[in-house]
């Protein structure tokens, strides 16, 4: 047949263009950019405008099944939930039917149904409830959380399972995990035996579990020890998702949060029967042979953030401390030691104490800090040189100041060179 896939490079996208290859189905891909993919076929489109059914019209000709994977979990400038998730796919919808399109597949999400109250689960609904209502033969599949490599969702859970002290959400919210590869395949079963118009088929894992078990689970598949973890009241953890929602990349707002405290399961039947099977335990999540990798990756997701949070509170306190919290007058002492006297040393002092306090903010606010390593790599190189060349005595403090310099220089070292993947 001849799929029309939508998010075709999103995470559930991409892996379902490799299940439904591998099927013998030509993929047509519609995204507002080529994905490189020489196997498939890409028509251009942009969720954010393409609102209009005789938008999509064209792109339906000769297409047999169309599946819509296109999903945000966080709205961000013309990526709305109003366009992304209903206004774009009822469109899409709509043409399908006029079109005469076999059938068509929503990848919705376990949680949009009448209970919903989030504004992600509701956006998900109503496109969802506008689909069912056409003459054309659908099925909506509802994921529950998906884990696999290179997915959002297992960066954070395997992140999280690698803390060494955990704060979860007060409740014992439960959820119930399913594998990327078995929900591809089981959307792919459908495409060769469709259910009966309209089914709504909930793919999740074989059972329910707390969020905390979920994580110590994850825990014991990386090759780790026992956790340790704390519950948060909901109020507390309701602020921290309000902060958090203001930090890019960060996956925590209170729309996540409050899908995460409704929970998160169903009856794992339906994906059985698909499978002919049940589907993957969550202990079988990570492979033994990638086990010192993923472990290594998680642990360095919250090391690298506290490693440079580390340097610029070292920069930003230094700046501080320059600018008169040392007394001044001893600073003029020891600049005219390295032979920088009368009007030169105020300039140096407060010119000196102003790029420590830029070094310290730039390195929490700047996103591609490659430059800003370089350079503070480079001013610290210079520091130890002056005071080795003047003042060689620190280098035998017991305090260490310019030994000190040492560790400072590996750990920038070390930013610089992670941050380059």
């Amino acid at each position: 047949m001849v799929v029309l896939l939508t998010g075709a490079s999103g995470f559930i996208g991409s892996h379902l263009v490799d299940a439904l290859l591998a099927a013998g189905h030509e993929v047509v891909s519609v995204s507002r950019k080529a994905a490189g993919d020489a196997r498939v076929r890409h028509v251009p489109g942009d969720f954010t405008k393409d609102v209009d059914p005789a938008v999509w019209q064209p792109r339906l000709v000769g297409v047999d099944v169309v599946i819509n994977a296109v999903g945000i979990i966080r709205e961000r400038g013309a990526q709305t939930f109003e366009l992304i998730h209903e206004r774009a796919p009822c469109a899409l919808f709509s043409a399908c039917a006029q079109a005469g399109v076999k059938m068509v597949l929503q990848v919705s999400a376990l949680g949009a149904d009448s209970a919903a109250s989030s504004r992600y689960h509701l956006s998900k609904k109503r496109a969802d409830d506008f689909l069912a209502q056409l003459p054309v033969h659908s099925v909506i599949v509802q994921p529950s959380l998906v884990f696999g490599p290179g997915g959002t969702s297992a960066r954070l859970f395997t992140t999280l399972a690698s803390l060494p002290l955990t704060g979860l959400p007060g409740g014992g919210q439960r959820v119930q995990p399913v594998y990327i590869d078995d929900l591809v395949a089981a959307m792919v079963a459908i495409l060769e035996s469709p259910p009966p118009r309209g089914t709504r088929v909930a793919l999740v894992g074989p059972k329910a579990m707390t969020f905390r078990c979920f994580l110590s689970v994850l825990r014991r598949a990386m090759g780790m020890g026992k956790g340790l973890y704390f519950p948060v009241p909901m109020p507390l953890m309701r602020v921290a998702a309000t902060i958090a929602q203001t930090l890019p990349g960060s996956i925590l707002d209170r729309e996540t949060l409050d899908m995460l405290e409704r929970g998160n399961t169903a009856d794992a039947g339906a994906i059985t029967h698909l499978l002919g099977h049940p589907p993957r335990d969550v202990m079988q999540f990570i492979p033994s042979g990638k086990r010192h990798y993923l472990r290594q990756s998680a642990q360095l997701n919250w090391l690298l953030p506290m490693l440079r949070v580390s340097i610029a509170l070292v920069w930003i306190v230094t700046g501080i401390v320059s600018f008169g919290l040392y007394p001044v007058e001893e600073s003029y002492v020891l600049l005219a030691r390295v032979g920088i006297t009368g009007w030169l040393a105020p300039l140096m002092l407060y010119g000196a104490a102003m790029m420590d306090f830029v070094f310290g903010v730039a390195t929490l606010l700047m996103k591609r800090r490659r430059l800003l390593w370089l350079a503070q790599i480079a001013v610290i190189l210079f520091y130890t040189a002056i005071i080795s060349w003047r003042l060689p005595e620190f280098w035998l403090h017991p305090y260490g100041p310019l030994l000190k310099n040492l560790p400072m220089l590996a750990a920038i070292w070390l930013l610089l060179e992670m941050e380059k993947r």
